[in-house]
């Protein structure tokens, strides 16, 4: 019997191979202490050009669009799981993170790369604006294979601040690479784009996230699994109308997404998990495919230099970014110092990284090879370290979110009723008590409790204990009527 040796059917099998790699190298890293993207990037570039695969890729402009592609819908992903009531408290200390925290991080680092590889001024700031933004999905999937919780408001900070200053740096690095290609526009050009960027992603992104919500309550799709296909599309449609009209897409996808997260939806709980899971392949996808673009050998041509940025960035800028941009808040000095520690680099920086390149900017490659060193010492030395520093400066606390209760309720659309998760805490008035003498409304049912690893069916003798999970049924007033009377908490942890 002969082989099918077609190109088609060896790329799918080539892809699905890696793919599967990666998934069982996530686990085995796992327990070898390593982050799962460090060991995604070292199969791509194993079967690279360079490695035993010896697959050749160098297609930049298509690693732009699956960079871009992904970014939008891990994005998107990281919108859905933010809870504004967690967030609110931390606003203005994000924005001043993604805002002046990158324009600190780019000038020191820019800085630094100028004296130690020599760049020209505006290609050392491209490169440091590269770098400077965090990668929510790199920090989140270490802390998650970590089990690694965080006290106070550390993990909203963090959450928020990579949400939105991705698309600060998008601007900026768009900005600055055509001052590369164009010497005569002065520095200051690129200052009006930048504003409208974000003025115009934000705008229209809330705009478009509450016809998102209206949407999906009244479109009544034939089938379940087409309200999949409607999320995917509305993310295309979001980044798509706001980069026709000179916006940041990736900020408009990210609000809208925060609008739906926090917003009554007709199948938000399997939606969420669908993104979760859309999420992570992208990322996968994207970091095996950076991987196969790097070369080796052209690595370690910038090893030493690329090694002093690294620890610059590490070391100096993350920190005096973080400091100075929470100079005006009354965070512990223990919780910044693990904010500067957890600013984990993951593929926007090489995705970034290819846009100069596309543009034919001088040095390009350079940058591109320092971008990628960078992203992997971030990886292998913060992204190893984060337990022991947590521990070390005593912010670490048991990971929360770890279970999925099993039932969902589907609105009708008349959105007089829902379904939601309620935690109660130890101070709650009603630990110890049965449910039978709580005398809540009877318009609220209590359908499911969750203690520990166990679900429990409640009955009127059931005696309720601290950290339990009631899962009610009812309408909103009345929900909220229940939170009041028994001190609980919604959970985040569907």
């Amino acid at each position: 019997m002969t082989l099918n040796t077609d190109p088609t059917t060896i790329s799918i099998l080539v892809g699905g191979t890696l793919l599967l790699l990666s998934l069982f190298a996530s686990k085995v890293g796992g327990r070898l202490g390593l982050p799962g993207l460090l060991l995604f990037l070292v199969i791509g570039m194993l079967a690279g050009s360079d490695g035993p695969g010896g697959i050749k890729f160098d297609n930049y402009a298509l690693t732009q669009f699956v960079g871009t592609v992904a970014l939008a819908f891990i994005l998107f992903n990281g919108g859905l799981e933010t809870s504004w009531r967690t967030t609110r408290p931390v606003l203005w200390s994000g924005i001043s993170l993604a805002t002046l925290g990158v324009v600190l991080t780019l000038g020191i680092v820019g800085a630094a790369a100028h004296y130690v590889l020599g760049l020209p001024w505006v290609l050392a700031l491209l490169l440091g604006t590269v770098v400077a933004p965090t990668d929510a999905s790199a920090v989140f999937s270490v802390l998650k294979e970590r089990a690694l919780g965080l006290k106070g408001q550390i993990r909203p900070l963090l959450e928020f601040e990579s949400g939105i200053n991705d698309p600060t740096a998008v601007a900026l690095v768009l900005g600055l690479t055509e001052i590369a290609t164009h010497p005569d526009l002065p520095l200051l050009s690129i200052l009006g784009a930048f504003a409208q960027e974000l003025i115009l992603g934000a705008g229209i992104g809330y705009a478009l996230g509450r016809v998102g919500v209206w949407l999906l309550n009244r479109v009544n799709l034939p089938l379940d699994g087409l309200y999949y296909v409607f999320t995917a599309a509305l993310v295309a449609v979001i980044y798509g109308v706001t980069t026709l009209f000179h916006g940041s897409g990736f900020l408009a996808v990210y609000i809208a997404a925060v609008v739906l997260g926090n917003s009554d939806f007709i199948h938000k709980r399997t939606l969420r998990l669908f993104h979760e899971g859309l999420s992570y392949l992208f990322e996968v996808v994207m970091f095996l495919l950076l991987g196969l673009l790097v070369f080796p050998a052209q690595l370690l041509t910038v090893a030493l230099p690329a090694l002093l940025v690294s620890l610059v960035l590490i070391v100096v800028a993350r920190p005096a970014a973080v400091f100075i941009g929470l100079a005006a808040t009354r965070m512990p000095a223990a919780h910044k110092a693990m904010v500067a520690w957890v600013g984990l680099r993951g593929a926007v920086p090489i995705i970034l990284a290819t846009f100069p390149v596309l543009a034919n900017v001088p040095g390009a490659h350079t940058l591109f090879n320092v971008a990628f060193f960078v992203v992997l010492v971030s990886i292998l030395v913060q992204g190893t370290s984060l337990p022991l520093v947590a521990r070390l400066l005593d912010v670490k606390v048991p990971l929360e979110g770890g279970h999925v209760m099993p039932l969902e309720y589907t609105p009708t659309g008349a959105g007089k009723n829902d379904l939601v998760e309620l935690v109660l805490p130890a101070h709650s008035p009603v630990v110890g008590k049965r449910i039978v003498d709580l005398r809540l409304p009877p318009e609220a049912l209590i359908v499911l409790l969750r203690r520990g690893d166990e679900y429990l069916i409640p009955r009127g003798n059931t005696t309720l204990l601290a950290g339990d999970v009631l899962q009610m049924l009812g309408s909103k007033a009345f929900l909220d009527e229940v939170r009041v009377r028994t001190a609980a908490e919604e959970s985040q942890g569907g």
